[in-house]
């Protein structure tokens, strides 16, 4: 009787030293705090990759650069986030594409997810905030032309109001490539500090 009880209570994950189910993240910002919640129980792939950038302090002096809005939106249906980066991508490791169909997450306002690139990975060294609900962005959604949606994985908890008032900014700054022409900051947003928080 007592060793059934026990494999119950830790496939309940009752157990000391199970692992937590969420994760908490600040990002210090030049024009505040903005904490985020991490859902590493339904988007572990997700959350780890973010979570070992964190850990390797390449988020620290990263920079909020990208903004997408109804007046510089080049895709379709239009979309609006607000996109960060780590300083270096150096030593993060590609994983597999975590999609809302798996995780049963959804892009709604101040969700945090990954981008990906054409063959369906992330590293965790980028990352966006949805402004408003953005449901084009999941599974299914036509934003991406695969229909895969992107990875949400957690929500800004605190710090919303710096994160609409980083969307507002000028975005007339030089763009890598033509898609993003308008998008990106004159003046990148600092991430001066980005640490885990007690969960």
């Amino acid at each position: 009787m007592r060793r059934r009880t026990i494999l119950q209570m830790a496939a309940a994950g009752v157990l000391a030293g199970a692992a937590p189910e969420t994760a908490r993240v600040a990002l210090t910002t030049s024009f505040g705090q903005i904490v985020l919640h991490l859902d590493t129980r339904r988007a572990p792939l997700s959350s780890g990759a973010f979570l070992a950038a964190i850990d390797q302090g390449i988020y620290t002096n990263g920079t909020f650069t990208r903004v997408v809005r109804p007046d510089n939106d080049h895709g379709s249906p239009p979309i609006a986030v607000v996109q960060g980066g780590a300083r270096t991508e150096a030593g993060l490791k590609p994983i597999a594409h975590e999609s809302t169909r798996q995780t049963g997450l959804r892009h709604l306002n101040g969700t945090l997810s990954l981008p990906r690139d054409g063959v369906g990975t992330a590293t965790g060294g980028e990352f966006f905030i949805c402004i408003g609900d953005q449901p084009g962005l999941d599974f299914g959604g036509a934003r991406n032309h695969d229909g895969q949606g992107f990875a949400a994985f957690g929500e800004v908890t605190a710090g919303m109001d710096i994160v609409r008032q980083i969307w507002a900014m000028d975005a007339s700054g030089p763009s890598p490539e033509i898609y993003t022409k308008g998008q990106m900051l004159r003046v990148p947003v600092p991430i001066l500090r980005a640490t885990r928080l007690p969960a």
